[in-house]
């Protein structure tokens, strides 16, 4: 199996007036193609700015993030775009689904974005996989929590991404509808050979993946195979 992301010496330091903060020191990592992968750490420990590096939505200090086969630092900012909308998937945990359009169309976005006629059918199919084939036309303000995160989940599969980002994803849920929402991202994984990186502060869905990444005041406290898978 070949890496899909690989991280090499990266580092984050932002100016704050004529102090320097180090946000992130010294990281590196591989994810191979098919894994599934959790960075966790504590709040303000760096996990939020090392996804969004990895994810080429920032710049690093020092370091280099490839991504997909991809060296980040050598693509401007329309090719980074390009290859997140063709590679990449991401589920937040704030769901960030379009008010003004419904579960359907929220999920339709992006393969309409790439111009696929199939996009309606398509997007229907994975509403009907996480169980909400009944609310295709509900707005996200007509929809709990959970509804919302599993059209989130919908979208985020929905072009069929390599490689799938989820920043907290069961953040904002009670405990029931957070592990409903887990089992059902890794079902959707499993059905579609995606690489899933979770960024978490909880253990127990972190040990539900193959290896953990913990983060502790920027820097790799340690790294391991999950035991428990």
């Amino acid at each position: 199996m070949h890496n899909i992301l690989k991280i090499t010496g990266l580092e984050k330091t932002y100016k704050s007036g004529n102090k320097e903060l180090t946000v992130l020191k010294n990281i590196s990592f591989e994810v191979k193609k098919g894994e599934t992968f959790s960075i966790i750490g504590p709040s303000g420990s760096g996990k939020t700015t090392l996804l969004g590096l990895c994810a080429g939505l920032d710049d690093p200090s020092n370091g280099k993030v490839e991504l997909c086969g991809h060296n980040l630092s050598e693509l401007d900012q329309d090719q980074r775009a390009q290859l997140r909308n063709k590679e990449v998937g991401f589920i937040f945990q704030n769901f960030q689904l379009l008010p003004t359009l419904t579960a359907l169309e929220n999920v339709s976005v992006p393969l309409e974005l790439q111009g696929d006629p199939t996009a309606g059918q398509k997007s229907e199919a994975l509403l009907k996989k996480v169980g909400l084939g009944h609310r295709l036309d509900h707005y996200p303000s007509q929809l709990s929590g959970g509804e919302q995160q599993r059209v989130a989940l919908a979208r985020a599969f929905s072009n069929s991404p390599s490689i799938l980002f989820a920043d907290e994803p069961t953040g904002n849920l009670d405990e029931d509808t957070g592990e409903k929402v887990i089992d059902l991202l890794f079902e959707l994984n499993r059905d579609a050979g995606t690489t899933l990186v979770i960024i978490s502060h909880d253990l127990e869905l972190a040990q539900k993946t193959q290896h953990i990444l913990r983060l502790k005041g920027g820097q790799i406290l340690n790294y391991s195979a999950s035991t428990s898978v």
